[in-house]
C-alpha cells in the first residue's frame, strides 16, 4: 500500500474531545474516526488490524472444535420475553427500536436466546451434542456514559462462542479447555504476560465466572493476584469469604498485590438456563428426554485492540506487536530517485510481505519519520541518498528505535 494511494491521514493534534489513550492515539495516527460518543468508523489501518485480532481468534476458536455462524443483529421481543430479559428492568443497556408495523425490535448486545432458539432445529438427539458455534459480530449496547474509547463503546465488536453438551460433566471438560485456549490469544496478541485468569461473579447468569484480565493503568478493574506462576487472580468485587470457601482458597487480602486492570475476555457456564427458558431438549441414549446445558466464552474484539495500544505504545506514538501490525515493514522512501525504492517496494511485495510505502515526494524527511513512529509498525526500511550509493538500507525497529545499515542483497534474508 502506497501512502499516497491511502486516503486516511495522520493529525498533528490529540483529540481534545478525548481522554482516553488509544482512542487518541489511533485517531491521531488515521485508525479509525470518531462518529460520536461511543461509535467509531474503523480506516483502512484500523480494519487491518481488527482483522490481523480477528484471525488470531478465528483460527483459536475452530481448533478447539468450533463452527462459525453469522446471526442477525435485529433480535425479536417474543424470544428475549421468554427469558425475561426483554424488560429494561432486567437488562438496562437495550437498544430497541421498531418496524413500520409497530413490531418492536432490539439490536443484539449478546445473543444466547436467539441462538438456543435456532438450536432447536438442529439439537434433537445425543448424537448431536456437543456442538460450539460461534461468530464474530457488531454488538450494541446502550451505554449511559461511553468512556476509555474503544474499549466501552455504544458499538464494538464481539466474538461470542456457545457449547452446548449433554450434561454439566461434558460441558466442563470443554469449559477448562477454554481457559487454556483463551490464553493462547492473549499470547499471541502480547497480552499474556499482563493477563490473568480472574475468578469473579457470574453476574446474572452463574455464580461465578472466570474474566481474563489485562493488567494496566487504564483499566477500570481490581483484581488481586493469587498466583503469578500460574497467572490467578480474583476480581475484587468477589474477593469475600464464601468465594474463597467455594474455591478452596484461604487468602489475606493483605499480603495479595493489587493492579487495575482491563478485563478482555469472559467465560461462564449457563447450566440450563436457556435451555430451560426456550425449552431445547435432547433426547439421551435411554431414550428420555433432557435439557441441554449450556456455556458462553466472549472476547471482545474492539476492546482487545484498545487494550494493546494501551500497552504498547510510547511519547512517539504506536507500537504495534508484529502479529497484529497492519502491515510487516514500513518502507520511507527519502530520495527522489523514485526507481530504487519502488524496486525494493516491488521486491518485498513479490516475497510476500505486506508493506506500507512512504512515497511522498511533497513531505519532509521529519515529517515521514514522525508519522512512522506514529503509525507504529514494528520494522522501518529507509532508503536514503546516501545509502543508495553503496546499495544499503536501513532498518530501524520501532521498539527500541535501533537502526541497522544493511545491502540492499542481504535485506530480504534478514526480514
Amino acid at each position: 500500500m502506497r501512502i499516497t494511494k491511502l486516503f486516511s491521514k495522520t493529525r498533528k493534534d490529540s483529540p481534545k474531545d478525548e481522554t482516553s489513550k488509544n482512542a487518541q492515539l489511533l485517531i491521531k495516527s488515521g485508525y479509525i474516526h470518531k462518529e460520536l460518543a461511543g461509535v467509531y468508523t474503523y480506516l483502512p489501518l484500523g480494519l487491518r488490524v481488527i482483522n490481523k485480532i480477528s484471525n488470531i481468534i478465528r483460527e483459536e476458536m475452530d481448533n478447539a472444535g468450533g463452527q462459525e455462524i453469522l446471526m442477525t443483529v435485529l433480535q425479536d421481543k417474543n424470544i428475549w420475553e421468554k427469558s425475561k430479559r426483554w424488560d429494561d428492568n432486567a437488562v438496562d443497556d437495550w437498544f430497541k427500536t421498531r418496524l413500520k408495523n409497530n413490531t418492536e425490535l432490539g439490536l443484539g448486545f449478546t445473543h444466547e436466546e436467539p441462538l438456543v432458539n435456532l438450536m432447536k432445529n438442529h439439537i434433537s438427539s445425543y448424537k448431536d451434542l456437543p456442538i460450539y458455534p460461534y461468530q464474530i459480530q457488531t454488538k450494541f449496547r446502550n451505554e449511559l456514559r461511553a468512556k476509555s474509547g474503544i474499549m466501552r463503546g455504544r458499538e464494538f465488536l464481539m466474538k461470542d462462542m456457545y457449547s452446548f453438551s449433554k450434561n454439566k460433566e461434558e460441558h466442563n471438560l470443554f469449559y477448562e479447555k477454554m481457559k487454556e485456549v483463551y490464553m493462547s490469544i492473549f499470547n499471541q496478541l502480547g497480552l499474556g504476560d499482563k493477563t490473568y485468569t480472574t475468578i469473579s461473579s457470574g453476574g446474572s447468569f452463574s455464580k461465578y465466572s472466570y474474566e481474563f484480565q489485562t493488567v494496566s493503568d487504564a483499566g477500570e478493574d481490581i483484581i488481586y493476584i493469587i498466583d503469578q506462576e500460574k497467572k490467578l487472580a480474583i476480581n475484587e468485587d468477589d474477593f469475600n469469604e464464601e468465594t474463597l470457601k467455594d474455591f478452596g482458597l484461604n487468602l489475606n487480602k493483605e499480603t495479595l498485590r493489587s493492579e487495575k486492570s482491563i478485563e478482555v475476555g469472559d467465560i461462564y457456564s449457563l447450566g440450563y438456563r436457556y435451555s430451560k427458558a426456550l425449552n431445547l431438549k435432547y433426547t439421551n441414549e435411554k431414550g428420555l428426554d433432557e435439557f441441554v446445558y449450556m456455556g458462553c466464552y466472549g472476547i471482545g474484539i474492539s476492546r482487545l485492540m484498545g487494550a494493546i495500544v494501551e500497552l504498547n505504545s510510547d511519547d512517539k506514538g504506536l507500537v504495534w506487536p508484529r502479529e497484529v501490525s497492519p502491515f510487516d515493514i514500513h518502507l520511507i522512501s527519502l530520495s527522489k530517485t523514485e526507481d530504487y525504492a519502488n524496486k525494493i517496494y516491488d521486491e518485498l511485495v513479490k516475497r510476500g510481505f505486506s508493506v506500507l510505502f512512504d512515497d511522498r515526494q511533497d513531505t519532509t524527511t521529519g515529517v515521514k519519520f514522525n508519522d512512522a513512529d506514529l503509525i507504529g509498525i514494528p520494522k522501518q526500511i529507509i532508503i536514503g541518498e546516501k545509502r543508495i550509493k553503496n546499495n544499503e538500507v536501513e532498518i530501524k525497529d520501532r521498539k527500541t528505535q535501533e537502526i541497522k545499515i544493511i545491502s540492499v542483497d542481504s535485506l530480504y534474508d534478514l526480514l
